[in-house]
């Protein structure tokens, strides 16, 4: 039987991992993500960006999945999205997740359906 590599990763080591954005420079890192728990999609990576020091003045935005994509030659995550479409979009309040409209205003800020479409 032919052996593949997998396309499979843990969320321990999505945690950490750089994201890069449309010139290869570094726009953030992925703090978490969420898995949407009824149909077991990743919905969401968490970002941390604009930070000088680790936690020290940095923000963070949920961003659709499907806007990242892995790419083995940086280590890391590619991405469309621009600094400032992250401190442009909609920012979490208590209890987002539960907020559809929030959902649908953030994946409309980085040009995507959303994951439940």
């Amino acid at each position: 039987m032919a052996e593949h590599s997998s396309t499979l990763v843990s969320a321990s080591d999505v945690t950490g991992a750089t994201v890069y954005g449309p010139d290869e420079s570094k726009i953030g890192s992925i703090d978490r993500v969420m898995i949407d728990k009824t149909t077991g999609k990743v919905a969401y990576a968490i970002m941390s960006f604009g930070a000088i020091l680790v936690g020290l003045g940095g923000q963070e935005r949920p961003v659709p999945w499907g806007a990242l994509r892995y790419d083995p030659s940086l280590g890391g995550f590619r991405t469309d999205v621009t600094q400032q479409q992250l401190a442009d979009a909609p920012e979490t309040k208590e209890r987002w997740q539960n907020d559809r409209d929030w959902e649908e205003r953030t994946h409309l800020s980085f040009g995507l359906a959303p994951y439940w479409a």
